[in-house]
């Protein structure tokens, strides 16, 4: 099933009819609210996914996203027709995309892009069926032999093959994620010489997209390993300074906008997933832009410092080994009898009106926190901004 969303129907009907054309189920949705409700109700292998939208834009959506068990198969394939500068491109795929295309679109690259996707996501799916039935083989296997110690020999002579079938199926499986993969690399390369060349731009856009599709390749390699076919998100020793100053950038236009200011103090390297913790720092300074007081030009600081304790309140300790990160603003703030509520999925304390966005930010923000073992707050009054805390661990026992 391939979900196509966009605020304008004239927009959705020909992409619809196009792919349903190709032998494509196809469902719709015309804001990015009624999109995530859809996704929670049906796994779909592809989402094309426009990005100026009013309300929640294709980048909120593709964030919320990222959160769904549901879609964490899911590839999504940007639309645009504005947003088509390199900033926007990066802010895509940082967003989880796939791909980022932009209008008007020619049908039958979109067509093959969706085709090789869609057998991206089958195979992705088959290959989660067949590890949870070997586990559910293994666990019944372990409980017999310590039943039956007679028939250890027999048991044993069966795994063995049930591995070697295994590790068949993998390499065959393999070998067909990564074809559609090298063919798509082949057709980025013959439409940069035959048709690029003296566009400088557009050929470093392609290139981006052949890194991504190089970038995909190696972690179906991994994700195949046959002791492994199932690998989390590596941590990784990562300098925050580092990845904020490459973060910052992406809000140059809106900080130059209001008159605002970024400033950073010196922060740890802590191991981490760096696309996560991007995600929350990202959602965190967007908030604070965006619930900046009228007529008052925002003012972020972002400072850290290494406690001993995993505690909010926990004394300063220059040898810790968690550090604890104050993101604080001088926004409109908000009352803290509603402290949970900011961090639950779709929950707004300000009407869309008045301020654009969801919500969702500092869920996924939340999430992410916790996928890192940490904890997060707020303290805030109405109209004296707030200061987002976080509690971090240095190091990940099992990196």
């Amino acid at each position: 099933m391939i979900l196509v969303v966009d605020d304008r129907p004239e927009n959705i009907l020909p992409l619809k009819k196009i792919l349903e054309l190709n032998g494509f189920a196809v469902d719709t949705a015309e804001s990015g609210e009624e999109a995530l409700k859809r996704i929670l109700k049906t796994a779909y292998s592809v989402i094309i996914l426009d990005v100026q939208m009013p309300g929640m834009d294709g980048f909120e959506v593709a964030n919320a996203i990222s959160g769904f068990s549901k879609a964490r198969d899911t590839s999504i394939i940007f639309l645009s027709a504005v947003n088509t500068e390199k900033k926007f491109i990066t802010q895509g795929y940082t967003s989880g995309g796939t791909d980022y295309l932009t209008k008007p679109v020619d049908p039958d690259i979109l067509v093959l892009k969706v085709k090789t996707l869609d057998k991206l996501y089958r195979q992705q799916q088959e290959l989660r069926a067949a590890q949870e039935s070997l586990k559910k083989a293994a666990e019944q296997l372990e409980i017999q032999v310590q039943h039956r110690t007679q028939e250890l020999l027999a048991k044993n002579a069966e795994l063995e093959r049930a591995n070697h079938e295994l590790q068949q199926f993998t390499w065959v499986v393999s070998h067909d994620l990564k074809e559609p993969l090298r063919k798509m690399q082949i057709l980025q390369d013959t439409i940069r010489e035959k048709y690029l060349k003296g566009n400088e731009e557009a050929v470093s856009y392609l290139d981006r997209s052949i890194r991504s599709s190089a970038r995909m390749s190696h972690l179906i390699t991994d994700l195949l390993t046959f002791s492994q076919l199932a690998i989390p998100e590596p941590f990784q020793p990562t300098q925050l300074n580092a990845l904020l100053n490459d973060l910052l950038p992406d809000f140059e236009d809106i900080i130059e906008r209001k008159k605002g200011q970024v400033t950073v103090g010196p922060l740890p390297v802590i191991d981490a997933i760096p696309v996560r913790i991007r995600q929350i720092f990202q959602n965190l300074i967007s908030n604070s832009l965006k619930f900046a007081r009228p007529d008052v030009p925002p003012r972020i600081s972002i400072e850290g410092e290494r406690i001993g304790e995993r505690r909010l309140d926990a004394p300063a300790d220059p040898n810790g080994a968690f550090c604890r990160i104050r993101v604080q603003d001088n926004g409109i703030g908000f009352h803290e009898k509603y402290l949970e509520r900011i961090f639950v999925m779709f929950q707004r304390l300000h009407d869309r009106a008045s301020y654009e966005g969801t919500g969702i930010g500092l869920a996924i923000a939340k999430k992410n926190v916790e996928k890192h073992g940490g904890l997060i707050t707020a303290q805030s009054s109405e109209g004296q901004g707030a200061v987002f805390v976080l509690v971090l661990p240095l190091r990940q026992s099992h990196v």
